[in-house]
């Protein structure tokens, strides 16, 4: 039993980290194809490609928009971060956490969409991901009992 319990850890671990997409299971991924396209593909891309030279500031100082596939960074937070940032914007976000000297284009969408609505606008882009970035992002999310 003890030479097992080694060799069964990383399944289990992966087990646990594949299942930690909780907030954006079972949601209503048509929708959330629409709110997409209605609210956030004007600055993110109609197929998520993000502006160009998004990492780069422009004259004002504001990074672009970036991108929400799988050559961006959306899959390097986890659910909750992405849904506040959404929620608040990106200004609400960059000002909780007390940071002087950065300002964000990212609207906050709180007052436009419900917080189903967000979800399932995360939920859609999560969705459009590889198996591998799926993967990841949802190991940046706590376990639920």
């Amino acid at each position: 039993m003890r030479r097992l319990m080694p060799a069964l850890l990383p399944a289990c671990l992966a087990a646990t980290a594949a299942s930690a997409g909780h907030e954006l299971d079972d949601r209503d991924l048509s929708r959330g194809t629409a709110l997409y396209a209605e609210h956030c593909a004007a600055c993110h891309g109609a197929d998520l490609e993000g502006q160009p030279d998004w990492r780069q500031p422009d004259e004002n100082g504001i990074l672009p928009a970036p991108p929400h596939d799988a050559t961006g960074h959306t899959w390097h937070h986890s659910n909750a971060q992405l849904f506040e940032y959404t929620q608040i914007g990106g200004q609400g976000v960059i000002e909780k956490l007390g940071v002087k000297g950065f300002t964000s284009g990212m609207p906050a969408f709180g007052g436009v969409l419900s917080d189903d609505e967000i979800w399932d606008v995360l939920a859609y882009i999560r969705s459009t991901w590889p198996e591998r970035e799926r993967e990841l992002q949802a190991s940046r999310n706590p376990p639920h009992d």
